[in-house]
């Protein structure tokens, strides 16, 4: 491959012999059906080898398949191809008075991408992003297109997939109807006193609640809280209201952030931390995730600040979220209320792998799921006990893709026997 074709972070160089970029899904058809290995690379934002296809095989990109968001403003649906951004599947969607639940904290990513991988934004009343998907459109191994909907015995493992199944070329969407949000930030939460009581009414005081660390000393720097205008405003007595507008980065100006103190605004513009119109900076972080049963969240939380002392050394920041359960078999929040420990650390990986693997250890009790598209060192043998459905899926892929057309290192390493 003769242009270098990296990662959003930049600490993944792909080694694919080629890099694809059909115009035409009869395109992707043909050369899926002619190569004998394929990655897909949605947005890049993966920090681990999980779009590597190795040096015998294809990288495919769909970002240049003709764009499709078709809004059903009857039936609250919308049908995006899987190279879509979040942030222009929302601008479509909000155009038709229409919303989806939930966005990630950067809309810069990828439909398709997002989904495959298990990724979220906040709430206790809300799930995943793959849990508002009802239908996926792929082409399978030998070139053929496949619809997996709803009530289809498959779809448990269509949707967050890993990319081992085929080429992900549309989804159909669940959406409801528009919400406008307003966004406080508050200082300075101590971890101090936190029980599972107080732990569950602070994640449940607002539509969306994030809490953010940099874990040098116990406790939260920061809390983002996201109204919906439509819900009533609690009382927030845990913190101290931010008096000016706040990165969640110590230090780093928040230009860039959604608004804040309480203007009101449409869904896609406060449920991501990150203005659409701003493309954030890459390469100057890696990033983990452990999303965990949430009974076990303040526990999970004393653990980290156990550790802390290695951990603050090489990070940017931490941020908890909450979810509900989902049904995707190999989703991190499958079959549990979840509360997810994300880790930003500085751009050094020989200086964070470290601090991932003493993070993991004392996560361990608490049956952590990695995020498949973040940094981890979890053996495979325990990322294998952690899914109960993992054997469904693996009977899954064989049976679309036999031949592993679709399975790199990374996918084998986790559905081998």
């Amino acid at each position: 491959m003769s242009e270098k074709i990296t990662n959003w972070a930049g600490n993944i160089t792909y080694s694919a012999k080629e890099l694809q970029r059909p115009y035409s899904l009869d395109g992707v058809a043909a050369l899926v059906a002619d190569s004998a290995r394929v990655r897909v690379l949605g947005s890049g934002h993966s920090f681990n080898e999980i779009a590597e296809p190795g040096a015998e095989g294809v990288l495919l990109s769909i970002a240049d398949l003709p764009p499709v968001i078709d809004v059903d403003s009857e039936a609250r649906t919308v049908r995006v191809s899987g190279g879509v951004r979040y942030a222009e599947l929302a601008r479509a969607v909000y155009a038709h008075g229409l919303a989806l639940p939930n966005m990630a904290s950067l809309p810069h990513i990828s439909v398709a991408g997002s989904v495959a991988t298990g990724t979220h934004g906040s709430g206790v009343g809300n799930g995943t992003l793959a849990s508002v998907v009802r239908e996926v459109e792929l082409i399978t191994a030998d070139g053929s297109a496949l619809t997996i909907g709803r009530g289809d015995p498959r779809f448990g493992g269509a949707v967050t997939s890993l990319g081992a199944l085929g080429v992900v070329t549309a989804l159909t969407l669940d959406l409801v109807p528009s919400f406008d949000v307003e966004q406080y930030v508050f200082t300075e939460l101590p971890l101090a006193g936190l029980d599972l009581t107080s732990f569950e009414a602070i994640m449940s005081a607002a539509y969306s609640v994030s809490l953010f660390t940099d874990w040098r000393e116990p406790g939260f720097r920061q809390v983002w809280v996201k109204r919906r205008t439509d819900q009533p405003l609690a009382d927030f007595p845990w913190a101290t209201p931010a008096t000016e507008k706040l990165h969640p980065v110590p230090g780093m100006p928040a230009v860039n952030c959604t608004e804040q103190f309480g203007v009101a605004g449409p869904w896609h513009d406060r449920l991501p931390h990150f203005r659409a119109e701003f493309t954030p900076s890459s390469g100057a972080e890696l990033q983990s995730e452990y999303l965990l049963p949430r009974e076990y969240a303040v526990e999970a939380l004393h653990a980290v600040d156990a550790v802390r002392e290695t951990v603050a050394g090489v990070l940017q920041i931490c941020e908890v979220r909450t979810m509900t359960a989902d049904e995707q078999w190999l989703s991190p929040a499958y079959g549990r209320d979840t509360v997810a420990l994300h880790f930003t650390w500085i751009e050094d990986t020989a200086a964070v792998l470290p601090a991932v693997r003493r993070l993991e250890e004392a996560l361990d009790p608490f049956d952590a799921r990695p995020h498949w598209g973040k940094v981890f060192t979890t053996p495979t043998e325990v990322l294998r006990e952690r899914y109960p459905r993992l054997g469904d899926f693996r009977k899954l892929a064989r049976e679309l893709d036999p031949e592993a057309k679709f399975a790199n290192a990374f996918v084998r390493s986790v559905l081998a026997d």
